[in-house]
């Protein structure tokens, strides 16, 4: 997340409309395979495919609920939302997140202990193979158009695309990346699962498989819950973009110097910044007043900053270096 300047903003739609692509991607992805994993595990009875049905079902209810987050998350701030409505981001990747647990994960392992002592069936195993075949094939392109977006963003903040991914505040970005990779981890195992129960005649195999997709959706659904979580409480800027911050402040030129800085997500790449600094010049308090409304304004220009409240630094008190950008910045 680069601070920007205000004539960029076409920048933040372009960003706007790719996260939108890489849900709708996903949506189409999971749809078709929901229901053709369904009509493969009608046919065949394999736990297996039930668990990667219901996976499907699962994440495509996701990315419509992920979706409502984005443009729920999207409207300006006004009176009553003096922060914006960013924030409404993570209540509904939350809800998203949660569905994954309950209509995924607990499904899976359910059905799966509940198969491990019936006879199963040995018949359609080809049907099976062609549906996981087709289901990679359509998982793996929105994984990639994923994976695209996540790239093209961690370069800019010179971390691995999976740590970007773990901390970027875009949680419609890092649910439909996990919920991609969890998917094709998912398809190989129900593929194992299927063939061991195919080369041993033992059904309990399948069963395994369907468990473990189940395990691995829990895992997925908790870290995604509790990520939206800590952003529901305030969870503060990484290290790179409270360093962005500030450098933003001190190359405004009314500002001489800044001695307290403040920096949290309100929603996907979008800002609350509270700030002590020293303007230039020396002036009576009706005339600072004014001056500092007018710098916040400006500060508030940038694409990322939903909102700027600057104070007047007591005297005597440190300036804030780019060399050391503060304790509470997140690494």
């Amino acid at each position: 997340m680069t601070i920007q300047q205000p004539t960029q903003q076409p920048a933040e739609e372009r960003n706007q409309s790719e996260s939108t692509l890489t849900v709708l991607v996903a949506l189409v992805a999971n749809a078709l395979l929901a229901v053709a994993k369904s009509v493969a595990a009608a046919l065949t009875g394999s736990a297996a495919m039930v668990a990667e049905a219901a996976h499907s079902w699962a994440d495509t209810g996701n990315e419509v609920f992920l979706l409502i987050a984005d443009r729920s998350g999207s409207r300006p701030r006004d009176a009553a939302h003096p922060r914006g409505y960013g924030r409404s981001t993570y209540i509904w990747s939350l809800v998203a997140a949660f569905g994954l647990f309950s209509a995924g994960a607990m499904v899976s392992i359910w059905h799966g202990l509940t198969s491990l002592g019936s006879a199963g069936e040995d018949s359609g195993f080809g049907v099976n193979y062609v549906i996981l075949a087709i289901a990679f094939v359509l998982e793996g392109s929105s994984f990639l158009q994923a994976t695209r977006q996540v790239r093209g963003k961690a370069v800019r903040f010179g971390l691995h695309p999976l740590r970007y991914v773990a901390r970027t505040s875009d949680t419609t970005l890092r649910a439909v990346f996990f919920e991609d990779s969890s998917a094709l981890v998912g398809l190989v195992i129900a593929g194992g699962g299927i063939a061991l129960h195919q080369a041993t005649g033992d059904p309990v195999w399948d069963a395994v498989a369907s468990i473990l997709v189940g395990v691995l959706l829990a895992f997925v659904a908790v870290f995604l819950m509790r990520r939206n979580m800590e952003y529901l409480l305030g969870e503060g800027a990484m290290q790179q973009v409270y360093a962005q911050v500030l450098r933003l402040l001190l190359d405004h030129p009314q500002i001489d110097r800044v001695t307290y800085l403040h920096v949290e997500y309100v929603g996907p790449e979008r800002l609350f910044v509270v700030a002590a600094v020293d303007l230039i010049g020396d002036e009576v308090e009706s005339h600072l007043a004014l001056r500092l409304r007018k710098v916040e304004s400006d500060i508030e220009t940038s694409p990322i900053i939903e909102d700027a409240v600057l104070t007047l630094a007591l005297p005597g008190l440190p300036s804030l270096s780019l060399d050391d950008p503060g304790p509470t910045a997140r690494r």
